[in-house]
């Protein structure tokens, strides 16, 4: 089975990726965008994408892109994310001058550089591609800001682990194959979007759908349509898989809203 992660081997989509499907051979792709058409394509089996972070929040290109293709949600796993400076091997801490890594990570780790004001953080496109950019072009006066794996991977020295300002840190993953969505086994929770005309009470209709059958919401986001200026189309997580209450939540709210699109219906992690 070949699974695109969006990020290089190492990075902590490679880590979800290697928890959920262990004898998966990972793809890695530069984009996004890239993963969403290699399973749009079948040039892969699926792909494993991060869509929220407890502290950063969500990934919003990827509700973009699981709204706008057809792939549906086949499971969710939660990471908890530790990063580590890592740098050369033989580099020591008071030679590192810049810092590279994705922008979430740098600004998860804001007590590092308040600690150490001589360490300039420098975005990066990856965790993990930050890592091997330092290695491969041996830069010891840097370092970059990663998961263990990519040290490993890459042949970096950790010389801090755990810099994360919050140890409470979670991402959550899903895990998305190409085609209509078909509710997985035990599944206890569905993920969907849905757009409303502007007119007072519209949302107000489209929650009582749910509450009027004791459904439970764990999430509920909005985001501008593409093409549509002004206009908005929420994504929700609900507490149930596919039962008839749901069902009957959904024809309801397809009389109510402009658009409904169901991303999954999987286990909840």
């Amino acid at each position: 089975m070949k699974i695109a992660i969006q990020g290089e081997l190492g990075s902590f989509s490679h880590e979800a990726a290697e928890a959920m499907l262990p004898r998966a051979m990972v793809v890695p792709c530069a984009r996004s965008l890239e993963v969403f058409d290699r399973v749009k394509r079948g040039t892969v089996d699926g792909a494993v994408i991060p869509i929220e972070n407890s502290l950063a929040g969500s990934v919003a290109e990827h509700f973009d892109l699981l709204l706008g293709r057809d792939v549906h949600i086949v499971r969710e796993f939660r990471l908890c994310i530790m990063h580590n400076l890592i740098a050369l091997p033989g580099t020591k801490l008071r030679d590192v001058r810049r810092v590279f890594s994705h922008p979430v990570a740098l600004d998860q780790c804001r007590d590092l550089f308040a600690k150490n004001p001589k360490l300039e953080p420098v975005p990066f496109y990856d965790t993990a591609g930050s890592v091997k950019h330092v290695v491969a072009e041996g830069l010891r006066d840097m370092a970059g800001i990663a998961s263990r794996r990519a040290a490993e991977v890459y042949g970096g020295k950790i010389l801090k682990a755990g810099i994360e300002d919050d140890k409470k840190n979670f991402t959550r993953f899903f895990l998305i194959k190409r085609g209509k969505p078909r509710a997985a086994r035990h599944a206890d929770k569905t993920s969907l979007a849905f757009s409303l005309k502007n007119v007072p009470g519209a949302l107000f209709k489209a929650l009582s759908v749910f509450a009027l059958r004791d459904i439970s919401l764990s999430k509920i986001e909005s985001r501008p349509m593409r093409g549509r200026p002004w206009e908005y189309v929420f994504f929700v997580d609900l507490l149930r898989g596919d039962d008839e209450d749901s069902r009957n939540a959904l024809r309801h709210l397809s009389e109510v809203a402009e658009l409904v699109k169901v991303l999954g219906i999987y286990p909840e992690a």
